[in-house]
């Protein structure tokens, strides 16, 4: 597959690179995500018209990971992933906070888990139905005032 950059320069555009690098699924999406502030060049904010060269630093968050990548080689057009990967390389640091992350995730406890699942069950709709149609645990008056007086 031959790059296509800019002969001159050999540089291609960050929006560009990141779709052929195969980060973002579509080039639309890559530049949204750079507008939205998501990367971050040489620990800079940039434009998704930044040109990228051969060594340059990228941090990419995507969802709840955040990558630190560096440039290796420039493509312009949308290849194989195994060509797409060598691309870029991440650093260790940035391998091992991902890993440290996905193992948290991991680890933590379902959310849905506090919820009360949807209906309830045969069971569930017995024990609802006897508190219903048990006789009330004493008079009102017993339990409870709804008088003013002291006591007097």
């Amino acid at each position: 597959m031959k790059p296509d950059t800019d002969d001159a320069t050999g540089k291609v555009r960050l929006d560009k690179w990141l779709w052929a690098a195969r980060f973002y699924k579509t080039r639309s999406l890559s530049s949204e995500a750079i507008d939205k502030g998501h990367v971050r060049l040489n620990g800079l904010p940039v434009k998704p018209s930044r040109d990228v060269k051969p060594g340059d630093t990228l941090e990419l968050r995507i969802g709840p990971d955040t990558r630190t990548v560096v440039v290796k080689g420039l493509s312009g057009v949308r290849g194989p992933a195994p060509v797409a990967a060598l691309l870029y390389e991440e650093t260790a640091a940035s391998l091992l906070q991902r890993s440290q992350a996905a193992e948290q995730r991991r680890l933590a406890p379902e959310p849905a888990h506090s919820l009360p699942m949807g209906r309830p069950t045969k069971r569930d709709r017995r024990q609802i139905e006897d508190l219903r149609d048990a006789p009330p645990r004493g008079e009102w008056n017993e339990r409870w005032s709804a008088s003013l007086d002291d006591g007097e």
